[in-house]
């Protein structure tokens, strides 16, 4: 399974934060490069600027991804992991990334023409949620009358769906307690 880029991680992140606490338009390269403690020649490695840090939040999301899976027990039931995950990420969104921001995000994937890089099957999110369903399946915990990619769309579809809502109604409401309200509604059909 491909591992997330420790120092591009903490760009993508500090990034954030400094665009959360600061505004996007008030945050300088530079002010990035010093609250991650990394050099402009590492920014420039990874970013050729600022805007192309709008497409990384992507990025944010798999490290979160990465860090939960870390603490997870390994016994714990499959579906409650999926759900975990999703609730984990979706209280680091409310409480770290601004609504215009994430906006932004979700606007740029329809109207793109290349990479739609929330899209793509090659990131850590897609090869966790792919493997937390094979184990499920395995462990009879998730249903076998669909296949993991049919789950796996049905999931992502989900997770998306609620965060779009979320954008499109300008946060209005918890993000984390309307997640775990509606994600077991929306996804419980796979739980054996």
């Amino acid at each position: 399974m491909a591992r997330i880029n420790k120092t591009k991680a903490k760009i993508t992140k500090v990034a954030w934060q400094l665009f959360h606490e600061k505004g996007y338009s008030e945050t300088t390269i530079d002010d990035i490069i010093a609250a991650s403690g990394t050099s402009k020649g590492s920014f420039y490695h990874y970013y050729s600027s600022k805007d192309e840090l709008l497409s990384s939040l992507s990025e944010l999301f798999d490290a979160k991804y990465e860090e939960v899976m870390q603490t997870l027990d390994p016994q714990m039931n499959s579906y409650e992991k999926l759900l975990y995950l999703c609730y984990t990420v979706h209280d680091m969104i409310e409480k770290d990334v601004p609504i215009g921001l994430l906006a932004s995000l979700y606007s740029s994937q329809v109207t793109t023409k290349g990479d739609k890089h929330l899209q793509n099957q090659d990131r850590y999110y897609y090869q966790i949620v792919t493997q937390i369903i094979n184990e499920g399946q395995e462990r009879n915990q998730i249903t076998k009358d669909m296949t993991v990619r049919e789950i796996q769309r049905l999931y992502t579809l989900a997770e998306r769906a609620i965060i779009y809502d979320y954008c499109i109604s300008n946060g209005n409401y918890s993000l984390g307690e309307y997640t775990r309200e509606i994600m077991p509604r929306l996804f419980g059909s796979v739980k054996i």
